[in-house]
């Protein structure tokens, strides 16, 4: 399996498409994933250098929090996935629905992404998010049942700091989320935050391994569905997500860094 790994502009926010897109190259990755702020010159940047590059594009629809109602969001929601598919993607990876929403109101809006699909062609995966219907592993089952083709962006540092553990008491809950997976944020989080600080770092090591496990479990499975490619994004994040340290506010570990280290590894240690 040829396995691509994925840039997140998350931290680059401050560049123009062709130098963010330069400095990917440059990094040895395959391709990008970009939540895309409307604005002509920077998407028509952006698609010239993606035409030029060949380099894999993967949108992510976000919405800022906002007090609003189930349909009042679906459609901010649908209006975003629309903007997202004019730049053609490979898939979108969307943040999808909310912690407090019912599962009717959030299964109604799995019922809007499907149909945005079969309308567009482009694919969505849902993210494994804080916040999102997909919160809370065990939570998630429900809708995994209902909608049993649903493909996940798996980030299982959420899961992690959601239910304050490592998930060592919710491997049989795993076992029937890691079949929907088919993109992975390659992020190692802890207990009490969805990001550790140095992931290298030996204090850590249990953190790295028990990630690794799960990506690779992932993997294997993908192989086995026939897959060729699959896609993982290293996606450790700029602050608040890396902290800083007090009265200076130096982060306390370089982000870009980081991502190429961790990309550096999984080269090595996921087949």
């Amino acid at each position: 399996m040829d396995i691509k790994y994925i840039c997140a502009f998350w931290g680059s926010e401050s560049l123009m498409p062709k130098m963010f897109i330069n400095k990917v190259m440059s990094a040895g990755y395959d391709g990008v994933e970009m939540n895309v702020t409307p604005n002509p010159d920077f998407e028509k940047e952006l698609k010239e250098t993606l035409d030029n590059t060949g380099l894999i594009f993967i949108a992510q629809q976000w919405l800022p929090p906002k007090d609003e109602s189930v349909e009042d969001y679906r459609e901010r929601m649908l209006r975003r996935l629309r903007f997202l598919a004019s730049l053609k993607p490979l898939f979108i990876n969307t943040h999808t629905g909310k912690d407090f929403f019912s599962f009717k109101d959030n299964s109604s809006l799995i019922e809007s992404c499907r149909q945005f699909t079969e309308e567009t062609g482009i694919p969505l995966v849902h993210e494994t998010h804080r916040g999102r219907f997909t919160h809370h592993a065990f939570g998630l089952l429900p809708y995994l049942e209902k909608y049993p083709d649903l493909q996940l962006n798996a980030d299982f540092s959420h899961f992690c700091n959601v239910s304050e553990s490592l998930l060592y008491d919710q491997e049989h809950v795993l076992e029937k989320i890691y079949p929907h997976c088919r993109y992975i944020h390659a992020r190692v989080g802890f207990d009490q935050s969805a990001q550790v600080n140095y992931p290298f770092a030996p204090e850590w090591k249990t953190n790295l391994d028990r990630f690794v496990a799960w990506w690779q479990h992932i993997v294997n499975l993908a192989r086995e569905r026939g897959e060729e490619v699959f896609y993982v994004c290293p996606e450790f994040g700029p602050y608040p997500y890396m902290q800083r340290l007090p009265f200076t506010q130096k982060e306390v570990a370089d982000q870009w860094d980081i991502n190429c280290e961790m990309m550096a590894y999984l080269k090595n240690n996921l087949h």
